[in-house]
């Protein structure tokens, strides 16, 4: 696909900003690396060979005796005997002597029978974010070459959670921006470009909408309904499109007297295509001007709702409740260092990517 010549020089622009462009890249690079966390983090293997056929755990259940276990619930991948019976194809003495076994089977022959040995294919971290780890030691458990962030208050590999946790509060950001976004242009360029009742009224549902508590709604519907991420997000979107609303309407205000626009109207041209395809590029310097502060507005909502426990379930894996934690366990001091370092790393990131991407559209900067 061929760039538009006003689209190529933007991105000349973007690229000249160098902070912003290796911005982007590296949080591209840590959104790529989190998005397949189950691929990355994982108690389940990624592969497995038994008895020449392939299995694959982290799409499908496989209850232990489908290994040669006695018992119908999933398989334990990650203990020993379960381990042993994978490699060595299910065999009984397993159970007894599963070191000797496997030593023995490594020649592909146990007791005069010839098997098939057997294998696991692992993720880089043998961990899911509600994993609890195999160490001894009381909760939290320090950093070692086996959790190299250590555990949390309930022995859970912090760098799992890390990594879902990293995952879960940039989608939830990117949804929430995205609808928020589309919703507070499409009322402040109708309110701009109309003006009259319809601006009147509009301010008016605004200011009574904008002055209700967001956190009293989310504590009663929490009261009533289950904690979900959709309805999160439905809750955090239908109080963040407002932001944008004002910056909007001023701009098209602004804009709706140019003589640009009274030509297009005098030559029948659609209010739509007016407001959309002519207007709306002119607004956007402005509007992209506050998409830093919605970004980060959004993640540290999300953070302060999960450290507070009106966020997500409990169960899921949240930056925030990392950083309760933190303030829980303040003799393990690797948990407020994660934490602070996650959030110090990913806000600025997307700072500095959406101060290119303001740059890059305002007409006024040229690419040297």
């Amino acid at each position: 696909m061929t760039l538009s010549p006003l689209n190529q020089r933007r991105w000349r622009n973007f690229k000249a900003n160098r902070r912003a462009f290796w911005s982007l890249i590296l949080f591209s690079f840590l959104f790529a690396f989190t998005m397949p966390a189950e691929f990355v983090a994982n108690d389940k293997p990624l592969l497995v060979k038994y008895r020449g056929e392939f299995y694959t755990p982290i799409f499908k259940f496989y209850p232990e005796t489908a290994f040669g276990g006695d018992f119908r619930t999933e398989a334990p991948y990650g203990d020993p005997e379960v381990a042993c019976l994978i490699e060595t194809g299910g065999l009984e003495s397993c159970f007894d002597d599963p070191e000797g076994v496997i030593e023995d089977a490594q020649d592909g022959i146990v007791d005069g029978e010839e098997i098939s040995k057997g294998w696991a294919l692992w993720p880089l971290i043998p961990y899911s974010y509600d994993t609890p780890v195999d160490r001894p030691g009381a909760a939290p458990l320090a950093p070692n070459e086996q959790n190299l962030l250590g555990t949390d208050g309930t022995k859970r590999d912090v760098l799992a959670r890390v990594i879902y946790g990293f995952r879960t509060s940039v989608l939830f950001t990117l949804i929430v921006t995205v609808i928020s976004s589309v919703v507070g242009i499409f009322a402040g360029a109708v309110q701009g470009y109309f003006g009259g009742k319809i601006d009147l009224i509009a301010q008016r549902l605004i200011e009574i909408w904008a002055s209700t508590p967001q956190l009293y709604v989310i504590i009663i519907l929490f009261a009533i309904l289950p904690r979900s991420f959709w309805l999160l997000v439905a809750i955090t979107a239908a109080f963040g499109w407002m932001a944008l609303v004002g910056v909007v309407r001023a701009e098209f205000l602004r804009a709706r007297n140019f003589e640009y626009v009274r030509a297009a109207k005098a030559l029948g041209v659609g209010n739509m295509t007016i407001m959309f395809r002519h207007m709306l590029p002119n607004a956007m310097v402005a509007t992209l001007t506050f998409m830093p502060f919605i970004i980060t507005g959004t993640i540290s909502l999300l953070a302060t709702l999960d450290f507070l426990g009106f966020g997500l379930p409990a169960s899921a894996p949240s930056l925030g409740e990392l950083t309760r934690q933190a303030k829980e366990h303040l003799q393990a001091p690797w948990l407020a260092f994660t934490a602070f370092f996650t959030f110090a790393i990913m806000l600025s990131l997307l700072v500095f990517i959406f101060e290119g991407v303001r740059d890059a559209f305002d007409p006024r900067k040229t690419f040297k």
